[in-house]
């Protein structure tokens, strides 16, 4: 049961009492309360110098500060943990508490739920040739990219949704392998497109009907990479970039461009986050979206309206900061970055 509380007026005139010279016993016996809850009032006020209710720390924890430890240590070497996991190995040990309790004690130590990012799965052969891309680049002047047409293949869908995961990370931590969810590329309600672009702006988009074949992808060369080149004014000295799909390595793909005397950047695998194009992905899916196209016609119609609307100047600036890309990989021993 918890003791009665005694009025502000009863503490400070035990305290004037004390000050007068009275001893704890005196005090005790002139108000008539405890002696212990005389030394209490006096104490408090000799280290506070008040005799005011001070704040309270609140209802003590369930957990011990061994589980509470055990927990964030959980978390932090397990990212992808669920908070009914948590719950079941505290419970395991005698402690019973709830799912917002432990997400709270994780808050306080820094680690909060997030989306985890998908990332391409790279292996150390991998992380090497990103590693040797961006040094071997980093040099390189700014005309020199903005002589680089860039492309790429993507799925666009009707209702574009992916599921989601959550990590228990700290802040400024989305990037490493471990808060990340590793993704291979191409996967209804969809298209397939491809696209390319220069720093002078968007070029051709064209929609990939059925399987891409290598001969397929020489068509989409033969029918829209010259022709995006010279309405961006790029000149017969372009160096065009494609990723590391075997269709676009494959023999005779690569002496088509041979023929065509196209020189092509040499690209190491895994790697959409060195290619902007990326960026202009997302900014068009989301576009697209928006148009809330209702069949295949539309979502074809809506992605060209979308892409030839995409700015001059958000093409120039992505080709711009191109560096900055460069120096991530640099920085995470070509590991993923968060382009």
């Amino acid at each position: 049961m918890k003791n009665k509380e005694h009025t502000r007026q009863v503490r400070d005139t035990v305290v004037k009492k004390f000050k007068a010279g009275f001893g704890y016993k005196k005090i005790s016996q002139a108000l008539n309360i405890p002696r212990s809850t005389v030394q209490a009032i006096i104490l408090k006020w000799k280290e506070y110098q008040t005799t005011a209710h001070l704040p309270r720390p609140g209802r003590p924890s369930k957990l011990s500060a061994h589980t509470r430890r055990r927990l964030i240590r959980d978390a932090a070497k397990r990212p992808m943990v669920t908070l009914d996991e948590l719950q079941r190995s505290t419970a395991e040990v005698g402690d019973s508490v709830h799912r917002t309790t432990i997400s709270r004690i994780l808050h306080k130590s820094g680690l909060y739920g997030r989306v985890a990012r998908r990332k391409p799965f790279l292996k150390d052969i991998h992380k090497k040739c990103r590693l040797k891309f961006a040094t071997s680049h980093l040099g390189d002047t700014p005309n020199m990219w903005k002589k680089v047409l860039w492309s790429d293949e993507t799925k666009i869908e009707l209702f574009g949704n992916n599921a989601k995961r959550y990590v228990w990370r700290e802040s400024n931590t989305a990037h490493p392998y471990e808060h990340t969810i590793p993704t291979v590329k191409h996967g209804g309600g969809s298209i397939m497109v491809w696209a390319c672009f220069s720093s002078a702006g968007t070029g051709k988009m064209v929609k990939i009907d059925g399987k891409m074949d290598g001969a397929k992808y020489r068509t989409i060369l033969e029918e829209n990479l010259m022709q995006s080149a010279k309405d961006l004014r790029l000149g017969r000295r372009f160096v065009f970039q494609q990723d590391t799909d075997p269709k676009h390595k494959a023999k005779s793909t690569m002496e088509w461009f041979k023929n065509k005397h196209i020189q092509v950047l040499e690209w190491p695998s895994q790697s959409p986050d060195l290619n902007p194009i990326e960026n202009l992905w997302k900014e068009l899916k989301t576009a697209v979206h928006k148009c809330s196209p209702s069949n295949h016609t539309e979502l074809e119609l809506f992605c060209k309206e979308e892409w030839e609307k995409i700015s001059v100047s958000r093409c120039a600036k992505l080709i711009e900061t191109y560096p900055k890309r460069l120096t991530a990989v640099i920085a995470a021993k070509g590991g993923a970055t968060k382009y």
